[in-house]
């Protein structure tokens, strides 16, 4: 499934590593992030939904409108695409957990808006394959992207929490 161009937009700006330069971040929208598989402890932790004021000045005008239009022309029984996020959190975490392709890696998982954003490490593609088939197999779940290395001596395909940042919720 190819990304839109705004989902593009919005992971390049995630993606860059001045935005997370000695600014405080936030889970600002309280927006789920669930640690799903703990068994790699040098898979670096992703920043996840966590960024700076500026950052969520920018996200504000399209996750206030995401999923309203829907649920006004009656094509969606929630108002807002976000009130599902954490239900899809909640199955997302069951599904990963009782699936023992998935231990030996580490993984985290941000849900926004019906996306999941899956970040981490683990062993294959086919992995990584498998952890996309699942998530979008869940209800409700509108898009699953991987962002995940399957190679130890690559970098993370990610943006990484900065080890002397405290975030907070």
């Amino acid at each position: 499934m190819c990304a839109s161009p705004a989902s593009v937009a919005i992971l390049l700006l995630l993606a860059s590593p001045h935005a997370l330069a000695g600014e405080e971040l936030r889970n600002w929208f309280n927006d789920p992030f669930v640690q799903l598989v703990a068994h790699d402890p040098t898979c670096p932790v992703p920043a996840g939904p966590f960024v700076t004021e500026r950052e969520r000045l920018a996200q504000s005008h399209r996750r206030a409108e995401k999923g309203t239009s829907a649920w006004l022309a009656g094509k969606a029984e929630r108002s807002k695409a976000y009130a599902y996020d954490p239900d899809i959190a909640a199955a997302l975490k069951a599904a990963v957990q009782t699936n023992v392709r998935f231990k030996a890696g580490a993984l985290w998982a941000t849900v926004q808006g019906r996306v999941v954003y899956l970040e981490g490490c683990l062993a294959s593609e086919s992995e990584v394959r498998e952890l996309e088939a699942t998530v979008r197999a869940l209800p409700y779940v509108q898009q699953a992207i991987a962002l995940v290395r399957t190679d130890p001596k690559t970098e993370v395909p990610y943006r990484v929490m900065p080890q002397s940042s405290a975030p907070r919720q």
